[in-house]
């Protein structure tokens, strides 16, 4: 994502709160209109593409009209292997079409919590009324295996930071829809939920950590989501989340962690995730 698009940094002053949204409101509506412009169409469902999800992400449909992120203003190639550069128009049938991002930008690539939300913002300023999220994580709870996708019910976020700036109050009751959820299950009944809890990273957590997020109520836990989560909420969105179990988190089975097993367990299973996700954006897509 291009330097140039970056909202400026700013001085302080009694209405910095009210700036930082109208700012990042205005980056939002000029990506938006740079995405209309680039794929030549509206779209209702948005779909963010994350750890192990790449190559699922090729069954959704075939695409229509694609634009390298780093042409879009405040957005950035994501720096993490596994992860695409891309914006792209993809089919689901003869009508509609999915607003489709093969990448994302982590809180642990400093930029900011506003680059982390500015996806989602412009998802919704671009006219989407839903955001599909997934993710890759480590499974806390030990009845979730490798390969199992879940989906997330609630989640914790660890991170001690937020897209939200000075009285943006947002109810999280329901964050990640309920109503989607259902919907989710019509396309596969053995779905299970879980908590998620992010943290900052880039280290994976220790076993301490671990404990900690358990004793909290977590399932699962990862480096994104929860913040885009809330922004998506602010903006309007409505929000599901399908993550994908890459691994056992650190001390559940002694065993270490890498990235590398993030990437082989998407890769293992690509094409059982591409026909889940398939459907389900297609499901959520008519119900939008």
């Amino acid at each position: 994502m291009s330097a140039a698009g970056d909202a400026q940094p700013m001085t302080a002053t009694p209405h910095a709160a009210s700036d930082q949204r109208r700012l990042a409101s205005q980056l939002a509506e000029t990506a938006a209109a740079a995405l209309a412009t680039s794929l030549g169409r509206a779209h209702e469902v948005a779909v963010i593409i994350g750890s192990g999800w790449s190559r699922a992400a090729e069954a959704i449909g075939p695409v229509l009209a694609e634009v390298n992120a780093a042409d879009i203003p405040g957005m950035r190639a994501p720096g993490v292997q596994g992860h695409g550069s891309r914006v792209a128009s993809v089919a689901i049938d003869e009508q509609r079409a999915a607003l489709v991002f093969l990448g994302r930008t982590h809180l642990y690539e400093g930029h900011g919590p506003h680059a982390v939300a500015h996806i989602v913002r412009t998802a919704a300023a671009h006219g989407c009324h839903t955001v599909v999220l997934t993710n890759g994580c480590g499974a806390i709870k030990t009845a979730f295996a490798p390969g199992q996708v879940v989906l997330v019910a609630d989640h914790i976020n660890l991170t001690a930071q937020t897209a939200l700036v000075g009285p943006e109050f947002v109810d999280l009751t329901d964050l990640y829809s309920s109503r989607l959820r259902a919907l989710a299950k019509t396309v596969d009944p053995t779905l299970d939920e879980g908590v998620y809890a992010q943290f900052h990273g880039p280290q994976y957590e220790t076993p301490a950590e671990i404990r900690l997020a358990r004793t909290l109520g977590a399932d699962l836990v990862g480096m994104s989501t929860a913040v885009e989560a809330v922004a998506a909420k602010a903006a309007g969105l409505e929000v599901l989340c399908l993550s994908l179990v890459t691994n056992m988190a650190a001390g559940v089975t002694g065993e270490p962690v890498s990235h590398a097993e993030v990437l082989a367990a998407g890769e293992a299973a690509a094409d059982r995730l591409g026909s889940l996700l398939a459907g389900i954006v297609a499901r959520v897509t008519k119900q939008a």
